[in-house]
């Protein structure tokens, strides 16, 4: 990880990455704007009482990917890495219930959020080519790794990005939440919201026009102003079973892409969770990227992406 100076004026990028520029987009290099104007596909599908919000990029018949995303965020996330992948795959993410644009629950579990991500590869087409490959950021890694353990040979093989997987020297267990209902703060301006816009953990943010976009998504209006569209109740609301043994019970190839200097998954959980993986299991550490790879390092993570689709798993990986 990149240590925070605490010497000098504090950088405001490290908590409040829009703030300076008041409500104004930030300006973008012409690569984004480009891949921004490949429009997804918008739709949703009703999993166990709950609608879910999809985008699809890419046709149909095409081998499938799954792109999940990590907690508090959204589908949004993945459209300025899907198109990339679209030329040779039908892609495909979801907002989890209580993120995004999906309905939020009076319960979630993990089983619950794993039912969320195989509905919608179905109904995305991801299945027509054959078994499809998944990729899941941060949180998103573990309803993943849970379906490749309970399906397993579904998949062709599932992409570990910077999870939330620590060495048992520094494992922790979070205070049990209550379930109380809680409520966010709203603010007044559009400008005012997406000055409070902040990545976790706090990370430098290189690449303010891709921040904008996911905060601006993240955000929705109500009476008095706006608020964010994620429910604040959730985590206290779930409870996630052990991880190292969820890695453990995965039943289809699992590769691993670290951010080098994450704050998240430090290199001794990197090295840990190495060391869980099946014997061969490739592992890419994306240089200068933090914990929010696909934003930190957008078109080095598309590389490393597309080295992985190109070339793993291999025939001889594939579970018989």
């Amino acid at each position: 990880m990149a240590p925070v100076s605490t010497a000098g004026p504090p950088d405001p990028t490290l908590n409040a990455p829009l703030a300076a520029f008041a409500g104004a987009p930030p300006p973008a290099p012409a690569w984004f704007r480009e891949v921004l104007a490949a429009a997804p596909e918008a739709g949703s599908l009703t999993v166990a009482g709950a609608r879910i919000e999809t985008l699809s990029w890419g046709e149909r018949g095409r081998p499938g990917l799954l792109l999940l995303h990590g907690s508090g965020a959204h589908a949004g996330w993945w459209r300025f890495i899907a198109p990339f992948l679209a030329d040779g795959h039908r892609v495909a993410a979801l907002s989890w219930s209580g993120m995004g644009g999906s309905d939020w629950r009076e319960a979630y579990g993990l089983d619950l959020f794993a039912d969320e991500a195989e509905r919608a590869a179905e109904a995305a087409g991801l299945f027509a080519a054959g078994p499809p490959l998944m990729v899941g950021h941060s949180f998103g890694s573990l309803p993943m790794l849970a379906l490749a353990g309970r399906s397993g040979p579904r998949w062709r093989g599932a992409v570990l990005v910077d999870p939330p997987i620590f060495s048992p020297e520094r494992r922790h267990r979070p205070a049990r939440g209550d379930g109380a209902a809680r409520t966010h703060r709203v603010y007044p301006t559009l400008a005012e919201a997406l000055a409070r816009f902040r990545f976790a953990p706090v990370q430098p943010c290189d690449t303010p026009y891709i921040a904008d976009l996911i905060a601006r998504e993240s955000l929705k209006p109500v009476a008095g102003g706006f608020t964010w569209r994620f429910d604040p109740a959730l985590w206290g609301r779930l409870r996630l079973p052990d991880r190292a043994a969820l890695v453990g019970a995965a039943r289809c190839p699992l590769a691993l892409v670290c951010g080098a200097r994450s704050d998240l998954m430090r290199p001794a959980d990197a090295a840990y969770v190495t060391r869980l993986l099946p014997a061969g299991s490739p592992r890419i550490d994306v240089p200068e990227a933090y914990h929010h790879v696909m934003v930190d390092q957008p078109l080095a993570f598309v590389a490393a992406l597309r080295a992985l689709l190109a070339a793993w798993p291999g025939e001889r990986s594939r579970p018989a």
